[in-house]
């Protein structure tokens, strides 16, 4: 006789979407979770007043009506529209690719202007694009590549972009408006104060053990539940037995400053090689105005780097021979019985935050 239906390593968004909903079909969950809080990525700590994100900045967005109620049953999310900003040595464009980032370039204000510009741009490049710099230029062409593009996707994949696959970048948005707004999605924000109290809510009916690593001790874990539902890295589940999946890391450095507002936006990428970080958060701009009048401010640096093992795995490397690799461990798991492959690292795929919560709904769609 098992103790629990189901066993969830990890306490991440896709394991805490699942628990909440085997539990209200009744279903006994234990959660294991190798650090010393739930929450996986989404966890936020508070310095003076702020909420931190402290693993990136997380904003939710969605087309899909049934996860964003989803989210707002269990906890009240405040509008927030992404806006961020590009500096290139000093010089400010907005993000995505807009008419606000195509005046700022090029002098110009109208949208047939900038189609023009384009055009004659990626025109020069023809053919089938061999690799990340190619596709690029033959998207936007050289001027938005090489200010807006080039330097930071290589700090991010710590690779050449003349060396990195075409397909990481099928499609670049470009837009012909003055409009700022990130993402195109209906419903975006975030819940007041962070993420904690939706995590919390998540895995409130749900047994939680923190500071346990599933993989150390699997014998006697698998022997308390029926079902597993794994979101840990599905090569570590194997141990590594055909080799490592690649990943990209993040190292944060975060830091407080004695002003109120210290770049008077969320997020802004820095899209220069020689910068050595990709982007800054400053992470009371998530709140709106509310804690403006505080006389402090707390930013965080991102600086990506190379995944090793200890390391928190953040980017999946979907290259071919990552690909392959994964299909081989995806053979191994069909063999697997009453044990599941969710989210990111168990699926080795990048996903939204919706995108998650989709996956672990369709999950408990067919198996709860």
């Amino acid at each position: 006789m098992y103790q629990y239906d189901y066993l969830l390593v990890g306490s991440g968004l896709y394991s805490g979407v699942f628990a909440y909903l085997a539990a209200q079909k009744g279903k006994r969950c234990l959660v294991l979770e190798k650090r010393t809080e739930i929450g996986g990525n989404l966890r936020c700590r508070t310095l003076e007043q702020i909420p931190i994100h402290e693993y990136g900045a997380h904003i939710f967005h969605t087309n899909n009506k049934k996860v964003w109620d989803f989210i707002c049953d269990l906890v009240e999310i405040r509008p927030f529209i992404n806006s961020p900003v590009a500096n290139y040595k000093g010089e400010i464009y907005n993000l995505p690719f807009n008419m606000n980032t195509f005046s700022k370039m090029w002098g110009i204000t109208k949208p047939e202007e900038a189609k023009e510009i384009i055009s004659k741009q990626c025109s020069k490049f023809q053919g089938i694009p061999e690799n990340l710099e190619q596709q690029a230029l033959q998207l936007v062409g050289e001027d938005i590549y090489e200010k807006l593009i080039k330097g930071y996707t290589e700090k991010q994949w710590g690779r050449d972009c003349k060396e990195l696959p075409s397909f990481i970048i099928k499609r670049i948005p470009v837009r012909y408006t003055y409009n700022n707004n990130y993402f195109n999605d209906i419903y975006q924000g975030i819940p007041y104060g962070g993420y904690n109290q939706l995590m919390t809510r998540l895995f409130e009916k749900a047994d939680v053990l923190c500071n346990i690593d599933f993989n150390k001790d699997r014998k006697r874990w698998k022997g308390k539940a029926e079902n597993i539902i794994y979101t840990g890295m599905i090569d570590a589940y194997f141990d590594f037995c055909y080799g490592e999946l690649e990943y990209r890391s993040l190292r944060f450095e975060s830091s407080e400053e004695s002003v109120n507002n210290y770049q008077g936006v969320a997020v802004m990428n820095f899209t220069d090689k020689d910068t050595p970080f990709t982007r800054v958060i400053e992470h009371k701009h998530f709140e709106g105005t509310r804690l403006l009048d505080i006389p402090k401010t707390i930013i965080t640096r991102e600086y990506p780097t190379k995944w090793k093992s200890g390391m928190e795995p953040y980017y999946p490397v979907n290259d071919e021979k990552n690909s392959i690799l994964y299909e081989r461990y995806q053979e191994l798991a069909k063999g697997e019985s009453r044990l599941y492959f969710g989210g990111r690292l168990g699926e080795y795929k990048y996903f939204d935050m919706d995108k998650t919560i989709e996956t672990a709904m369709e999950l408990a769609e067919n198996i709860l």
